[in-house]
């Protein structure tokens, strides 16, 4: 089933994203040193990205 022409975006263009991936959380924890090696990626604190 096909999304009606109201709900599509114009141009393709995509909002940006108020909060980050896993990996991507994890990522910016390791440049920041607040990620141990062995930690679980289960449960982090949602973490907004960098303008």
């Amino acid at each position: 089933m096909s999304k009606h022409s109201s709900l599509k975006l114009k141009g393709g263009a995509e909002g940006k994203r108020s909060v980050m991936k896993r990996f991507e959380r994890v990522k910016l924890m390791k440049q920041r040193g607040e990620w141990k090696e062995g930690q679980s990626p289960i449960g982090l604190p949602k973490t907004k990205g960098e303008a």
